[in-house]
């Protein structure tokens, strides 16, 4: 009320002001008179003129006595040589002034607005893109407000994360009724954090939650909080929290809060001013300050939880931690039936068999894999979309792109038939193994030979040591067969041989696996299950002794599983030359074409290594 008031009396001012001028004008009107140069000079030469006024381009004055009723005058000036000659003559003349006022304006406002121009430029870059008070505006919230038509995303599109959405039912029930959800002295948790690997579907989950809701949804990522200015990030969260109070009931969504919320005292510098960790500390007073029955609800993303600092994840703060996994078989299955609704199927295509061939693929997998069986199926011309597709998609997202014009000479092209098809046929001969798919020997990718993809028959959590020991055997099947042909051993086996190596360290140090060893664990895994990266382990906690006795029973249990390979492919020679004359011939084999060649390899328990 009191701004208003106060533009009213400026408005009053300019009314004033521009009355004063009119009448200023007005009154000039009637009084002085314009008149030409030699009017004024015969009106001097009369006497007339009672007072002159001489400027760099005008003269003005006053009458003597009253000329039509105008008491002043004003004219131009013009040279004294250049009067004298027209003053001979008859001619009524007057001067003219080049320099307008509208041109003396612009040689003053034009360099002016130059100049500011610049200078709101260069605020504006420095502001990023927020104009003059960029520099003013550090501390507020960058967050992106989806109202309800702005998500447009619902649970119907986030599929195979049933117990993921059971769990945030409730806090769309909350958000709905944020009063009678409390009746029983119940309360909201005030942070729900979801957990997973890359491209489970987080980030989707929480905007499904706000479009369930139909709340507005504020999302910001945990690195957009610092700034090089310090305070900035702290300023931010404050901000944040604040306009969610004022648009409540709303979601808060922190993605990556791993980039925020990283343990404290971790890498710093001492004596120093850490900028991150007093934007943490506003999160974690921010969190204790408000209450979840004003309907405001934190949700969070990472996939690196065991970074994060304690004081964070203790009750009262992120009360509730929801994993979002990789999905299983049937969730696999209703990700693709959301992604494939655009896409045109051949008939009969089942999404059974491409969930088989797509074990650990995440979401965000499925949806490129998707994608990339159509584009195939668009390159070579196609009107449906075939399993062809879906598993040359497969190949080329696991092994790479074909490498067809990678000139292999026959002797090692020779080699890398026999190593592929030793993997298939031990793979084929040992019961309980995952099914054979395919077996190709053309390049892929960047040291890929060859490839052998093995389709499995369902979801396994478990594993016993006999099947981890056919494991090891599959992998040894490439370098038992280049072995027994050759009788020599190449490079092409190093990735088995590390592969089978880890595993077999495993079941030894980890597992227990080993007899003379005992059950104890040696090695524990690090804390590290969500990124996907090899697993490290921790210094050692045992003697000299026990390291060489598990190093020998790593030794032993590969050099066993090589046998038992040898072992498998030697009573089934024939087979072996003829599957691998076969794919030297064709380049690929898949399940049916194997099964017509080598027949059911497993009518007997190959799995016994004779003891001599």
């Amino acid at each position: 009320m009191k701004r208003e008031t106060q533009i009213n009396v400026w408005y009053i001012l300019l009314a004033v002001m521009g009355v004063v001028f009119i009448r200023d004008l007005w009154v000039q009107s009637q009084t002085i008179e314009a008149i030409p140069y030699s009017a004024f000079v015969r009106d001097l030469e009369a006497g007339r003129i009672q007072e002159v006024i001489v400027g760099s381009d005008t003269i003005k004055g006053t009458f003597a006595e009253p000329q039509d009723g105008k008491t002043g005058f004003v004219t131009t000036a013009v040279s004294p040589d250049l009067a004298d000659r027209l003053s001979e003559t008859d001619v009524t003349y007057t001067g003219a002034v080049e320099n307008t006022w509208f041109t003396t304006l612009l040689s003053w406002v034009l360099p002016a607005l130059f100049f500011v121009g610049i200078w709101m430029f260069a605020i504006r870059r420095m502001g990023g893109g927020q104009g003059v008070g960029g520099l003013m505006s550090v501390g507020k919230s960058k967050a992106k407000v989806y109202v309800e038509t702005d998500t447009k995303v619902t649970f119907a599109d986030v599929a195979g994360v049933d117990e993921a959405k059971t769990e945030l039912q409730e806090i769309i029930d909350f958000l709905k009724d944020p009063a009678g959800y409390g009746s029983l002295g119940a309360r909201m948790p005030k942070g729900i954090l979801l957990v997973g690997p890359p491209g489970t579907g987080k980030t989707l989950l929480a905007r499904a939650v706000a479009g369930e809701a139909g709340v507005p949804f504020y999302s910001i990522s945990g690195s957009e909080f610092v700034e090089m200015f310090v305070g900035v990030g702290a300023a931010r969260v404050r901000d944040l929290f604040e306009q969610a109070r004022l648009a409540a009931p709303a979601i808060i969504f922190i993605d990556e809060l791993d980039a925020l919320g990283r343990a404290r005292g971790t890498g710093a510098i001492q004596g120093g001013n850490d900028e991150r960790e007093q934007t943490l500390n506003q999160l974690l007073s921010e969190l204790d300050g408000f209450d979840p029955s004003e309907g405001v609800v934190l949700l969070s993303a990472t996939n690196r939880p065991e970074i994060l600092d304690p004081a964070l994840l203790r009750a009262g703060r992120f009360d509730r931690q929801v994993l979002v996994d990789r999905p299983d078989r049937k969730g696999r299955i209703q990700i693709l039936k959301v992604h494939l609704k655009k896409i045109v199927l051949a008939e009969g295509l089942e999404l059974d068999s491409i969930a088989a061939l797509t074990t650990g693929f995440s979401g965000a997998d499925l949806a490129n894999l998707v994608n990339e069986a159509a584009l195939l199926a668009t390159r070579r011309r196609a009107d449906v979309v075939e399993m062809t597709d879906f598993t040359h998609a497969i190949e080329r997202i696991v092994a790479g792109l074909e490498k067809r014009n990678r000139l292999i000479n026959p002797r090692e092209r020779r080699i890398v038939a026999y190593h592929e098809m030793g993997h298939a046929l031990v793979s084929m001969a040992l019961p309980g193994v995952d099914t054979v798919h395919k077996v190709s020997i053309i390049p892929r990718g960047i040291g890929a030979l060859g490839y052998t993809i093995q389709r499995p028959t369902e979801d396994r959590f478990l594993m016993t040591e006999r099947e981890l020991r056919d494991k090891i055997a599959v992998l040894m099947g490439g370098r038992a067969a280049e072995k027994l042909v050759f009788d020599h051993l190449s490079t092409g086996a190093a990735d088995d041989l590390a592969r089978a190596t880890d595993i077999a360290r495993s079941m030894v140090a980890r597992y227990g696996m080993d007899a003379d060893l005992g059950n104890v664990s040696y090695e524990a895994e690090r804390s590290n299950f969500l990124n996907g990266q090899t697993p490290r382990y921790v210094e050692r906690s045992y003697s000299e002794a026990t390291a060489e006795a598990m190093d020998r029973a790593v030794r032993d249990v590969l050099q066993e599983v090589f046998d038992q390979a040898m072992q498998i492919l030697t009573a089934h020679r024939d087979i072996l030359d003829e599957t691998a004359e076969k794919l030297l011939d064709l380049e690929t084999l898949d399940e049916a074409a194997l099964r017509e060649v080598a027949g059911d390899m497993r009518g007997e328990d190959t799995r016994a290594v004779q003891a001599e």
